[in-house]
């Protein structure tokens, strides 16, 4: 596997509530991929009639998040006055610039019914000119994502430029974030040229030509400059994502930064009620103990 540096295994970390996710980033061994600071892959969680996912408000500094679902969907709420219910195949780029506070919820009509919630939640850290920019928010679409086809895979090109197509998600670093499926018994060769990359694979099972496939829930930090050759073991769903490294960044509960007194300021906002609330909403998550400003 020449292309692969090398395989991490997430570790698990509880949401509250027992709802659980695989943390893929930062990891012991991979801090960072190109700007992507950390990446959680939730679910697939069965949700039982009456009750739902709530994550209160709580804040955010100079990052932007992405979410993308497989299934289920998740009601956005932020302090600039964003209502957005998101859905597979669609695309949510949060930009926390100089503070941000959001809320993510099942929608009433799934809460009442019970659903599915399965998909992969993202950090992308800013380069240093704007961290103090001025917050913002993008939904797009499904059917304004370009679709990439490599082989007998299929793709949706989420954030950035590759393959002769380019994403309407306007990015303020080079940032490349794609899901691709792939059936069973199916090969792909895949062209990689950010300067950073990793794979995730969300469902199934890769061959890479290497000793051991790629399982679900390992993520395959790549090579710069490299073309995977991929064939499918078993029906798999994987995330390409990457690009330019913005240097060191700190995280602490919520807040990541080029700075760690950034970070205390952030902490010490939030303690003081600083940031802006999230229209609507009186519920919040409080700064854990642990982390309280020095």
């Amino acid at each position: 596997m020449t292309a692969i540096e090398n395989i991490l295994i997430p570790r698990t970390a509880d949401l509250g509530g027992g709802f659980t996710v695989r943390r893929a980033i930062p990891h012991a061994e991979r801090r960072s991929v190109g700007p992507f600071v950390f990446l959680d892959h939730m679910g697939p969680h069965r949700l039982p009639p009456g009750e739902g996912m709530d994550v209160r408000p709580h804040p955010h500094i100079a990052l932007a998040t992405v979410t993308w679902l497989f299934e289920g969907a998740i009601m956005h709420r932020d302090s600039l006055g964003s209502v957005q219910l998101i859905r597979p195949g669609e695309v949510n780029w949060m930009s926390a610039g100089s503070g941000i506070v959001h809320s993510e919820r099942t929608p009433p009509d799934l809460r009442a019914s019970g659903s599915q919630v399965h998909g992969l939640q993202f950090w992308v850290g800013l380069p240093n000119e704007a961290e103090e920019s001025a917050p913002l928010f993008q939904h797009v679409g499904a059917d304004d994502l370009p679709v990439i086809r490599l082989g007998d895979a299929t793709g949706t090109l989420i954030v950035g430029s590759a393959w002769g197509a380019t994403s309407p998600v306007k990015a303020v670093s080079r940032t490349l974030f794609t899901v691709f499926t792939l059936a069973a018994g199916g090969q792909m060769n895949l062209p990689v040229e950010e300067k950073e990359a990793a794979l995730y694979l969300a469902e199934g099972s890769l061959d890479f030509g290497g000793a051991a496939p790629l399982e679900a829930g390992q993520l395959a930090a790549l090579k710069p400059g490299v073309t995977l050759s991929v064939r499918a073991l078993a029906a798999a769903r994987f995330a390409l994502f990457g690009g330019d490294p913005i240097g060191q960044r700190f995280l602490a509960w919520n807040f990541v930064s080029s700075s760690k007194e950034r970070i205390e300021r952030a902490k010490r906002d939030w303690v003081e009620g600083k940031f802006a609330r999230v229209p609507g909403e009186t519920e919040f998550i409080p700064l854990p103990e642990a982390l309280m400003p020095k």
